[in-house]
């Protein structure tokens, strides 16, 4: 069986999430030869959100710092390596659960390493999406594929699919704290060389009240749209970048600093000792 982790994102989504979690297609999936581990990232809910997902059969950690990009990043650090492909929604009842394999199977076939669910060239129920939030992605798309050349045509899209090496790569370049994640990563992985392909998915009236603020958090996106037209990877590719491995790597190399030190100022009968 190969391993598929679903990361859904959550700030107070209880009336949502556990209808979203159960929709997962298990059983086609396993015909398949899939198996499912869901995970939902509480972001510090206030309305009951972990223990609605927990009963509804998912894993549950928690981000308590609030913020859409910190509950990703927390969710990207809790991949393990088992997991063969990554997949992420949103937990308000927008995206389509029944839709995954739509994005796993070009990543399985080998078709691509990146696949995004594209709203624009999918089905947008009534009421689902705003006009400004329409024009906006539209504008926003077609700048992003003008000016770093990739095909994507939902670059706000909340559904995507990577192989897991990707993620890997990706995660310990992710900054944004909030909405700008979904702009910070398609531009980052354009910049990091990975093509991204796009399939389209349905776009339902979400469930509950929605944290974004399209002007406020409009103007972010754009800015992490400019900021990235120059920006470069620092660090080594496929590097281990998890917070605990970092913590390893430093203190480990301290450690050997240290016995450098000591070794130097040992009284010379000490050296000839060891």
């Amino acid at each position: 069986m190969k391993k598929v982790t679903v990361l859904i994102p959550c700030y107070n989504e209880a009336e949502a999430i556990a209808t979203v979690v159960r929709k997962f297609p298990r059983e086609q999936l396993g015909r398949y030869g899939f198996d499912l581990d869901i995970v939902v990232i509480d972001n510090n809910s206030t309305d009951g959100t972990a223990e609605a997902a927990a009963a509804a059969g998912a894993r549950v950690i928690t981000e308590m710092e609030r913020g859409k990009g910190n509950a990703i990043r927390a969710g990207f650090h809790a991949i393990d390596e088992t997991t063969d492909y990554v997949v992420m929604l949103d937990g308000d009842d927008t995206y389509k659960p029944e839709e995954i394999w739509r994005l796993v199977e070009p990543l399985d076939s080998g078709f691509a390493d990146v696949i995004i669910g594209s709203r624009m060239h999918g089905r947008i129920r009534k009421g689902s999406m705003k006009r400004l939030n329409h024009t906006g992605n539209l504008l926003y798309s077609s700048l992003v594929r003008a000016t770093y050349k990739v095909t994507v045509t939902d670059v706000l899209t909340g559904y995507f699919a990577w192989k897991r090496e990707v993620v890997e790569d990706l995660r310990g370049h992710l900054r944004s704290s909030g909405f700008a994640i979904e702009m910070e990563m398609v531009t980052k992985m354009a910049r990091l060389g990975y093509p991204i392909y796009s399939v389209p998915i349905s776009y339902d009236p979400r469930r509950g009240d929605s944290s974004l603020n399209p002007v406020r958090d409009g103007a972010r996106i754009l800015n992490m749209y400019l900021k990235n037209l120059r920006w470069k990877p620092t660090l080594v590719k496929n590097a281990e970048v998890s917070r605990g491995r970092l913590k390893f790597v430093r203190t480990f190399t301290i450690t050997k600093t240290i016995k450098r030190i000591s070794r130097r100022h040992e009284a010379p009968h000490d050296r000839s000792r060891v």
